[in-house]
């Protein structure tokens, strides 16, 4: 499976994009989602000094067509809601993949993180594409289980190197003490931690976000 976060641009013309960019200090989180067949539903937490302002304008505004307060104070508010423009919600069904909540708007931008097969998030970028969101890449990897990261012996091996004060600093227990522990040859002992210790960190590296410039996520999937 495939891992990827984008930063999206709703079109101007979209309520969310409106309002947060009129209030680009107030934060929005979608705590839950749920698409209609004509309309959406969601829970959001607002937080910022201008709570109370926005609130009333999305009350206001004609693409909320139903809105309760389910928590309130001067600069924080969670509002359930129903909108004619769930555009997030509607790529998501659409597309089959799930995004991953909450979702994070600031200043017409939010942040999804989203897991599924490749076929299904170059999906997601068409719909994506169809609603009129714009995208950026901002990381994309292969979500793999912990038991593809490392062998069983790997794994033995490194949880013992651990318990046993290898990796403390300052270190608690050599490489032969080690090897002695595990009744294996220190040149296999060593061995196997460095096959490990590789895999570990080249994971690591590569779940580090990296931002690419706005491009096409289609071809980032199809990329080797």
């Amino acid at each position: 499976m495939a891992h990827a976060t984008l930063t999206l641009t709703m079109p101007d013309s979209i309520w969310i994009q409106q309002i947060s960019t009129d209030f680009p200090e107030s934060s929005f989180r979608v705590l839950a989602a749920v698409p209609g067949s004509d309309t959406g539903f969601a829970l959001v937490r607002i937080a910022g000094a201008e709570t109370p302002v926005i609130v009333e304008a999305m009350e206001e505004h004609p693409q909320i067509t139903e809105l309760s307060l389910a928590q309130w104070s001067d600069d924080e508010a969670t509002v359930h809601f129903e909108t004619t423009a769930p555009l997030l919600l509607f790529s998501s069904r659409d597309s089959g993949m799930p995004i991953e909540l909450p979702v994070e708007i600031q200043d017409g931008e939010a942040t999804i993180d989203v897991t599924g097969s490749r076929e299904r998030l170059a999906e997601l970028a068409e719909q994506l594409e169809n609603f009129g969101l714009q995208y950026r890449i901002d990381h994309v990897r292969e979500r793999l289980h912990e038991s593809q990261l490392l062998s069983d012996r790997q794994l033995e091996v490194i949880v013992a190197a651990v318990e046993a004060g290898y990796y403390d600093t300052p270190r608690r227990c050599s490489l032969t003490e080690l090897a002695d522990r595990l009744g294996i040859a220190k040149s296999t002992c060593s061995e196997t931690l460095h096959r490990a210790e590789e895999g570990i960190i080249k994971r690591f590296v590569d779940d580090i976000p990296s931002v690419t410039e706005e491009g096409n996520l289609e071809a980032e999937l199809s990329s080797p």
